[in-house]
């Protein structure tokens, strides 16, 4: 019986099948909405605005830590398992997508290193040049992250939901779940929460538990104030 799944801005697909995909969805909206406010950011913020390029570069680094230990997660924990279920089946044009996964993660990297450095050259020394430098990098880890995003959606989510056991699944979930850092854990909360239309976010707060609702009024308003420090000028 398929799942009722979610559907966000920006999202390229939606996989029906049996397994929940709302975690999946909600990390990539949470992504698309970071990456369209880090670029809009980098051309609107002055260059004098020290205490903002801080903000925005603590915020990049947070950003790049949550979605390295994502891509980390889906490389150790989702894709051998569709590894083993396309090679069992023979599925060559399976085993070719999914090698595409972890490639385009690898490819993704680097862009994410020349942004972080483009933020440390801002803080050290702002001028146009060097602003110039991390909009061209912004820009170009955005176009290569959104790819990524709707190559997953449209074919290896929906190959998930056709060969992943329910049991599969769920050891899976629980390595997703266990995948971060406590330390992260605040801000994880009310940032994948940012945004959220709100016909999504009643359902996602109603399934997520009275635990997790509690810790979002907790870590809310520090997540909001940091985000107007960053994003002061974003557009």
């Amino acid at each position: 019986m398929d799942t009722r799944q979610i559907s966000l801005p920006g999202q390229a697909h939606v996989a029906d099948g049996p397994h929940d995909q709302t975690g999946m969805y909600v990390m990539h909206h949470a992504f698309r909405r970071d990456l369209a406010a880090f670029e809009s950011a980098v051309r609107n913020t002055p260059l004098h605005e020290d205490a903002t390029w801080q903000a925005l570069q603590r915020r990049w680094a947070r950003f790049g830590e949550v979605l390295h230990h994502h891509h980390g997660i889906e490389d150790v924990a989702f894709w051998p398992v569709l590894v083993r279920h396309a090679e069992s089946a023979a599925d060559t044009d399976a085993l070719a997508m999914l090698q595409a996964m972890e490639d385009e993660h690898e490819q993704i990297d680097p862009g994410l290193g020349a942004v972080t450095a483009g933020f440390a050259s801002m803080v050290e020394h702002p001028c146009a040049d060097h602003r110039n430098a991390l909009d061209v990098h912004v820009t170009a880890t955005r176009a290569a992250l959104l790819e990524h995003l709707v190559h997953e959606e449209s074919d290896a989510l929906p190959f998930l939901q056709q060969v992943m056991t329910t049991e599969e699944y769920a050891a899976c979930e629980k390595a997703a779940q266990e995948g971060y850092p406590l330390k992260l854990v605040p801000f994880l909360v009310a940032w994948a929460f940012d945004g959220v239309p709100d016909d999504v976010a009643t359902r996602f707060l109603t399934e997520a538990g009275a635990a997790y609702r509690l810790a979002l009024k907790v870590f809310r308003p520090g997540f909001v104030r940091g985000e107007r420090r960053a994003f002061k000028y974003a557009g």
